[in-house]
């Protein structure tokens, strides 16, 4: 008899790749894997805000992509028993907008709002009132009899995420009770979101196959359950479904992701600095015109990593290639650029001095 789940095309209900990466996000702090000061701090936070039964002071999650903000403020949300509305900053347009959102809050509600620092400046004025006192402030009328009139909201909890924390204004900054930076997870921390993602996923995969996978990952959750949906595939087709580290170092050799985690991008933004820029400095939007690349992509996905690793620094000049880069692409370094390099050393020693 054939297998149902085997056809093209059937009755029963598959998950697209979206909907299994809903699937994969933790419910509960307990679930949620790395972050240990954060939710340590956090569940103080929740727990005296239910006691109180107030509303949470509002949290500002920042950091690096793909770590988890969104994953933590729908937790946030589900340890406090609240409903949460989702928004993100340039979705919100004008005032109106956001004061449309904020009346039909009910009492304690989270409100997330994504890529924060991309908010309109009228319409960021308009939650200064709204996070300090619960309020929303307007005009009504024109010329001499113009009022102005105050509308009370019921009190909600804002959690506002970024990448760019520095490009939040200080007013904004400074209305937010709670900070959270999100740090890069470990390759321990990885491993277990992996061997978790394949349980609910009902994936057989080896112990090392799965740290193999966490050391790719480039510490973080995103890139590490992208993979593993990557190299189940490859098992499947090329292999019975399990995910041996056979499978896992040939799946990744096929998607470019060396030992180091980087991949195609990665090199071709290194090989650009040095090859086509004798090793920098280069400037941001020069680099991004050499390799094809958006700067914001570059420097918000690509340089943080490379510059963890101690491959690209960034210096006053532009972007410069380090002796770990030429190391790891087995490019030879010459006299003339390790004395360069040396001398940036210095600079950037006695910069810290």
């Amino acid at each position: 008899m054939e297998n149902v789940n085997s056809r093209f095309i059937s009755s029963s209900k598959s998950l697209t790749d979206a909907e299994i990466e809903v699937s994969l996000r933790p419910n509960s702090m307990a679930e949620y894997v790395g972050q240990e000061k954060i939710k340590e701090k956090l569940n103080i936070y929740i727990k005296a805000a239910k006691q109180r039964k107030e509303a949470l002071d509002h949290v500002l999650l920042y950091g690096p992509p793909g770590l988890g903000k969104t994953t933590l403020s729908h937790i946030i949300a589900h340890e406090l028993g609240s409903q949460i509305k989702i928004t993100s900053g340039p979705a919100i347009e004008h005032a109106a907008d956001l004061a449309a959102i904020l009346t039909n809050l009910n009492k304690n509600d989270v409100l997330f709002i994504d890529e924060i620092h991309r908010l309109h400046k009228t319409v960021e004025e308009i939650l200064y009132p709204a996070m300090e006192d619960f309020a929303l402030d307007f005009i009504v009328g024109k010329g001499p009899s113009a009022k102005n009139m105050r509308l009370k909201i019921q009190p909600f909890t804002l959690i506002g995420a970024t990448t760019r924390a520095g490009m939040l204004t200080g007013p904004l900054r400074d209305r937010f009770g709670v900070l959270c930076r999100l740090e890069m997870y470990s390759d321990k921390e990885l491993k277990e979101i992996v061997l978790r993602s394949a349980k609910i996923l009902k994936i057989e995969i080896d112990d090392d196959a799965s740290l193999e996978i966490a050391r790719r990952s480039r510490g973080t959750p995103r890139i590490s359950n992208r993979i593993l949906k990557r190299v189940r595939d490859y098992a499947e087709v090329y292999g019975d479904g399990k995910i041996t580290m056979d499978i896992a170092n040939k799946a990744l050799e096929m998607l470019e992701i060396d030992k180091l985690g980087l991949d195609m991008v990665d090199r071709r933004i290194l090989l650009s600095i040095i090859n086509k820029f004798g090793g920098g400095p280069v400037g941001l939007d020069t680099l991004a015109s050499a390799t094809g690349e958006d700067a914001v992509t570059i420097e918000d996905v690509y340089e943080p990593y490379l510059i963890q690793l101690g491959f690209i620094a960034r210096t006053p000049r532009g972007r410069v290639a380090l002796k770990g880069a030429y190391e790891h692409l087995g490019l030879p370094l010459s006299k003339a650029l390790m004395a360069s390099l040396a001398i940036y050393e210095t600079e950037k020693d006695d910069g810290a001095n």
